[in-house]
């Protein structure tokens, strides 16, 4: 698809998308709900991940290291690709292309498809889930908190998230299909 292709899509799915985004971003007006979801998008950043990467071999041992080998290699995938659509598709974040989105937070790049904090979120809640069942409580709250502060914080229109997501479902999942016990299970063995 050509730049001015995307551009047009874009540009109609933005108009489209612009009522939600305003009425969720109106919600960050509020010190309160600001706050939390600017928390919770630093925290998704990378900060809980890698708190809760470094705890797998220290809670589980050599099948911990195994598990976080995996669950690293899979979010090194998610980083190139999201950073690959991004780069490729340019699409505007809503606080630039719209006056009525307030920018609560400060961007991590320039572009907005598909949101990479929420197709992180849901990726490492898949397999942190996988490899330790009893943290799903905690990991599928906390990746659509992450999601919905994106479109909170004027970073990201919903379809964005929603793209994100399904990659972020898609990526963790296809990695345990193709190794069911984890792609360095070998090295607890």
């Amino acid at each position: 698809m050509t730049t001015a292709k995307t551009a047009l899509l874009f540009s109609k799915a933005d108009r489209l998308e612009i009522s939600v985004c305003q009425h969720m971003n109106r919600m960050g007006h509020n010190r309160q709900v600001r706050l939390f979801f600017k928390g919770i998008s630093r925290l998704g950043d990378g900060v809980f991940w890698y708190i809760l990467g470094a705890l797998l071999p220290i809670m589980h041992g050599i099948e911990g290291l195994a598990a976080l080998l995996h669950i690293a290699a899979v979010g090194l995938v998610c980083l190139g690709i999201y950073s690959q659509l991004k780069n490729r598709l340019v699409r505007q974040r809503p606080f630039i292309s719209f006056e009525a989105i307030q920018a609560h937070t400060a961007p991590l790049d320039l572009y907005s498809f598909p949101s990479g904090h929420t197709m992180n979120a849901v990726n490492f809640a898949v397999l942190f889930c996988f490899f330790v069942p009893a943290l799903a409580w905690l990991l599928v709250p906390f990746a659509v908190l992450v999601g919905l502060s994106r479109v909170i914080l004027g970073m990201h229109y919903p379809t964005d998230v929603l793209v994100g997501a399904g990659l972020g479902l898609l990526l963790g999942n296809v990695s345990l299909l193709l190794w069911p016990t984890g792609m360095f299970a070998f090295i607890a063995q």
